[in-house]
């Protein structure tokens, strides 16, 4: 059966990450908690989340500067993911190499409590 289209280009998104991406990706994979999977480059209905956890129903994007202009349309894809049920965390490439421990600990805030156990991973 061949792929989809999204699911060709979610393959192709995750072969060229960004730096920032890559660097999530890393905390993301190697600190995953327990109970929760993240996917990256998930196509959810007509979208590819940057990054995904389907049990909690939480996406996470990363916005590089070429978001600065594009602040409606994010606005509309969240909205648009939220009426499926998911979250959308953003942060910013630069919030994420200043301050990872405060996106990590952003993420964790929104997952359920019971399953968070892992200490705050470093970059």
């Amino acid at each position: 059966m061949p792929l989809s289209p999204k699911t060709l280009r979610a393959r192709q998104l995750r072969r060229q990450q960004t730096p920032a991406e890559r660097a999530l990706w890393l905390l993301l994979r190697a600190h995953q908690l327990d109970g929760f999977h993240f996917r990256r480059q998930h196509p959810i209905d007509r979208f590819i989340a940057d990054f995904a956890c389907p049990n909690a129903k939480l996406v996470i994007e990363l916005d590089g500067a070429s978001h600065d202009d594009r602040l409606e349309q994010d606005a509309a894809r969240d909205e648009h993911l939220r009426q499926f049920g998911w979250t959308t965390l953003r942060f910013s490439n630069r919030e994420l190499t200043q301050n990872p421990e405060g996106v990590w600990l952003e993420i964790q805030r929104h997952l359920p409590l019971e399953n968070v156990r892992e200490p705050i991973p470093t970059l």
